[in-house]
């Protein structure tokens, strides 16, 4: 199998998430400002994979698997540390992770009835404030901005799954 562009960025990604989180949990000066740097690149090449798979006729089924891994496995990450540091309440994460797995599973059995269920503008907007959120949870922030933080993302996170649900409820019809 010849990698393409996309799916070797996305690689790369999958190899920062350990960076990110070793960075995370080592006390030293400034550490999280290198855990932030290195989740930003990560974030970012979430957006220029898509693009250039996309833009350059790089689709793939192998892209297609490791690109959505590749993006839950470094929020998912993430958001646990978070949990740990008491950043983020470890009821407020199960939903977000529960949201996660429902939605993949919500995909492969349409996928199994011929329909493909694309990222919806929802979603979309879930991963961006989510991202922003974490980038600001890596900063030293009042109490208050880190309750909006979580508060946003779960919020962000059970909107966008209730739509996922209520747009595809034909997938379970059959």
């Amino acid at each position: 199998m010849k990698l393409t562009t996309a799916s070797k960025i996305t690689i790369v990604r999958m190899l920062l998430i350990p960076v990110v989180l070793v960075l995370m949990y080592l006390d030293f000066e400034g550490h999280m400002y290198f855990a932030l740097a290195a989740f930003v690149i990560a974030s970012v090449s979430d957006f220029a994979d898509g693009y250039i798979a996309r833009h350059y006729n790089q689709v793939t089924n192998f892209g297609k698997f490791l690109d959505p891994l590749a993006d839950k496995l470094l929020v998912i990450s993430v958001l646990l540390v978070f949990v740990d540091f008491g950043l983020f309440p470890a009821w407020a994460a199960i939903i977000v992770v529960a949201r996660e797995l429902a939605i993949q599973g919500l995909r492969m059995i349409a996928v199994e009835g011929g329909k493909v269920i694309a990222a919806a503008w929802s979603g979309k907007i879930k991963t961006a404030s989510t991202m922003v959120c974490f980038v600001l949870l890596m900063l030293p922030i009042p109490d208050a901005l880190v309750t909006a933080c979580w508060i946003v993302v779960l919020a962000t996170t059970v909107y966008s799954g209730l739509e996922y649900f209520v747009k595809n409820a034909s997938v379970f019809k059959g």
